[in-house]
């Protein structure tokens, strides 16, 4: 739908998240714009501050804002990050956004791939989809079976209904207890004898 696949133009968020296009006041791709996003939510995780505050003037949102358009930023010395994870930041980290990595391709990149649980690989997420589908989880007879056993009525179903009727009426002002009889010292639940 034209819905679904409509440019965004809006220019709205946390500053040190907006990606270079959207700060441009143009139609840009919003997934594309949230590869940035995410991005600059690796670098705080990694860093533990913003990749493109002035660390002299964080708070100056329009030296934040320049450093985005101009992509000024820099991993600080201090902090241990591998080889391949630098160079995933500077492909996300792009000004023109058709020159940006894209969420496939970031799935394939040596640093994502580093360590990911064997579960979590697109081709074991083929395979497991491709078994599925050749491996029908139930015959039809067998859910027929199921419906058919969920539309009888149960052996107690007329009592557990007269009960629950019961219950329905009960006015709790006639029941006689003794205060000292219920029980809220053992789960936390109010208890009390009917």
């Amino acid at each position: 739908s034209s819905v679904l696949h409509s440019q965004p133009k809006s220019t709205v968020g946390t500053p040190a998240y907006i990606a270079p296009e959207v700060l441009s006041r143009r139609e840009y791709d919003g997934k594309v714009a949230d590869v940035w996003s995410c991005g600059v939510t690796l670098y705080v995780m990694l860093v533990g501050a913003y990749p493109f505050e002035d660390p002299d003037e964080p708070r100056n949102f329009r030296k934040t804002i320049t450093r985005i358009l101009s992509v000024q930023y820099s991993v600080p010395d201090y902090v241990r990050v591998s080889m391949d994870c630098i160079h995933l930041l500077s492909r996300i980290f792009v000004g023109n956004p058709q020159q940006r990595i894209t969420i496939p391709e970031i799935k394939n990149h040596p640093w994502f791939l580093k360590r990911l649980p064997v579960e979590m690989t697109d081709e074991y997420q083929r395979s497991m989809h491709l078994a599925d589908m050749n491996t029908p989880s139930q015959s039809l007879e067998e859910a027929m079976a199921i419906i058919q056993e969920a539309q009888k009525p149960g052996d107690n179903a007329l009592g557990i209904a007269g009960q629950v009727a019961c219950l329905g009426s009960m006015d709790l002002d006639d029941i006689d207890f003794d205060i000292d009889d219920i029980d809220v010292e053992s789960s936390g639940d109010f208890v009390c004898p009917l």
